[in-house]
């Protein structure tokens, strides 16, 4: 134990007090305050928007000889464009032109019926969407000029026209659109955070090896305890930098949490239910062990710093192919399928798909259970086979052994 607590101090301290690790966890916390803060940073430039008035909104033409009808129409596109100042054109056609030509005006519409236009502007923009909207806008326009065509109260069309269904939805189980979005990032967080401290172990691991510093380690102390002290380490470090950034993140919304108002997604990725929380910290944990202990043992095999991505490409294969089955699942809406159902108990996958399943369906308690039990139960039994091909994969030098020897061996053993 006391091998064990020397290697995890060694290890933790190395990466605590190592630049790079540090200068992007300060890095991505600034980088976050600096999002958290937008919509005060934009207010804050927009603070003369509130004397704006319509005299200073983009001047929209409506052109129509029939008086009536241009006035209505102006009444429902003052509503439909407010980010223009919606004004009845008088003159000809021709004087709309002029207007728009000569820059008076941005853009006219000259009606010939409630159902037929034309479309003025200088110059056509390609996200220009105003004859989409105006399109929706004429044809209540119309609707409701036939109603009252036809004999009924203007008072009444608009009833008829302006009417809202109310609506309920209750779900009785998950609801994937609020939990989309902190699941899809806990996820990714997950992936590189796996991916990136799982490399540094067996980086780390083939480094020793090549300074021959291991031999002078693997004499005074236990491959386990020195296998163990650098997974656990970098665990801690990861989770470190995990709860700094995420963490900050927190803070620095609540901070502004006003200034963001009723945006349901940024709501929605910090309303993360505490049970949840605690799931994604076990998943997290046991996944990372699992790939951790396969770099460190793959990574003891190496006979060059240069073999290692070469070395750990397998496992790093095996991980981005559950990403992908549990991020393709996500998008298609079902994260019940057979597939995710399956990967959900096989250790290499089931930290991430049963998590997503957890978040975005119903899954039964058992269900949880025997997966996290299979997850555990994998994992030391990884930990002490890793700890026997650490053993005798750092005294192996020349060309690198193969998978079937290094077994061979660790049977033996």
């Amino acid at each position: 134990m006391k091998q064990f607590k020397t290697i995890l101090k060694f290890e933790l301290n190395g990466y605590l007090k190592n630049k790079v690790f540090v200068g992007i966890t300060i890095f991505l916390v600034m980088a976050i305050a600096i999002a958290m803060f937008i919509p005060n940073i934009l207010s804050f430039f927009r603070s003369d928007d509130k004397t704006t008035d319509s005299a200073e909104l983009p001047v929209m033409l409506i052109y129509a000889e029939d008086s009536e009808l241009a006035s209505l129409v102006k009444q429902h596109f003052d509503e439909a464009f407010s980010d223009y100042n919606v004004m009845a054109a008088e003159g000809t056609v021709e004087d709309v032109k002029e207007q728009i030509v000569s820059g008076n005006a941005e853009c006219g519409f000259v009606l010939d019926s409630a159902s037929s236009y034309t479309y003025y502007v200088n110059n056509l923009s390609m996200y220009d969407s105003n004859t989409a909207i105006a399109d929706t806008v004429l044809q209540e326009v119309y609707r409701m000029s036939a109603m009252i065509q036809n004999g009924i109260s203007p008072e009444l069309a608009g009833e008829i026209m302006t009417v809202q269904i109310e609506s309920n939805t209750i779900s009785l189980g998950k609801d994937q659109r609020q939990n989309f979005f902190y699941t899809y990032i806990m996820i990714f967080a997950l992936y590189m955070v796996i991916l990136l401290y799982g490399q540094m172990v067996a980086t780390n691991v083939a480094t020793e090896k090549s300074s021959r510093a291991m031999e002078v380690l693997i004499t005074s102390a236990k491959p386990a305890s020195m296998m163990f002290g650098k997974v656990i380490a970098s665990c801690i470090a990861g989770l470190v930098q995990l709860i700094a950034i995420f963490g900050s993140a927190l803070v620095f919304y609540n901070i502004n949490k006003s200034a963001w108002g009723d945006n349901e997604i940024i709501a929605s990725i910090f309303d993360i239910p505490v049970h949840l929380f605690v799931y994604m910290l076990v998943f997290f944990v046991l996944g990372f062990f699992i790939y951790a202990f396969l770099y460190g043992a793959i990574g003891s095999t190496a006979t060059k710093l240069e073999d290692i991505n070469t070395s750990v490409m397998p496992i790093t294969f095996l991980f981005i192919i559950a990403f992908f089955v549990v991020i393709f699942s996500m998008s298609s809406g079902n994260t019940d399928n057979m597939l995710m159902k399956v990967c959900s108990y096989i250790p290499f996958t089931s930290p991430m798909a049963m998590f997503t399943r957890i978040c975005m369906s119903t899954v039964a308690w058992y269900e949880i259970a025997i997966s996290i039990a299979v997850l555990v139960g994998s994992t030391i039994g990884i930990g002490f086979i890793s700890a026997k091909i650490y053993r005798i994969g750092v005294l192996l030098y020349g060309t690198t052994p193969k998978i079937s020897s290094v077994m061979k061996a660790v049977w033996k053993a």
